[in-house]
């Protein structure tokens, strides 16, 4: 069975590893394919720095987390993963702000993405 010291440790990692993967998703090339936009409105540019301070702010508390209450550093980890995870989100506050508050109008279906009208099938009548 896992100690419960353990646990703070794991979380640690979890968040480290998560931060890995924020910064990753900064500078990665390309990202998904976009077929064919259908929002009205572009969407709001993420500032690839602003993540990457973010995924820097994740890994400083996640160096905190890990150190637990041994490591001298852990609320210079602690004060500076804030600082850090502020400055990225006013980085990114546009791509924050589309992303938690705009809900938009319900969705509308152009006439062109309706499906075609099925075509009349012969009928038979039944005597």
């Amino acid at each position: 069975m896992m100690r419960l010291e353990y646990v703070p440790i794991v979380l640690g990692v979890l968040v480290l590893l998560a931060a890995v993967g924020v910064i990753y998703d900064a500078f990665a090339p390309g990202g998904l394919p976009r077929f064919r936009e259908r929002r009205r409105k572009p969407r709001a540019a993420r500032h690839p720095y602003g993540q990457a301070i973010i995924g820097a702010g994740m890994a400083a508390m996640a160096a905190a987390l890990i150190g637990r209450d041994v490591w001298r550093f852990g609320t210079v980890a602690v004060l500076v993963g804030a600082v850090l995870l502020v400055v990225g989100g006013i980085l990114n506050r546009a791509y924050l702000k589309e992303a938690l508050l705009n809900r938009g109008a319900a969705r509308r279906r152009d006439p062109e993405d309706q499906p075609p009208e099925p075509t009349p099938s012969r009928t038979y009548r039944i005597r």
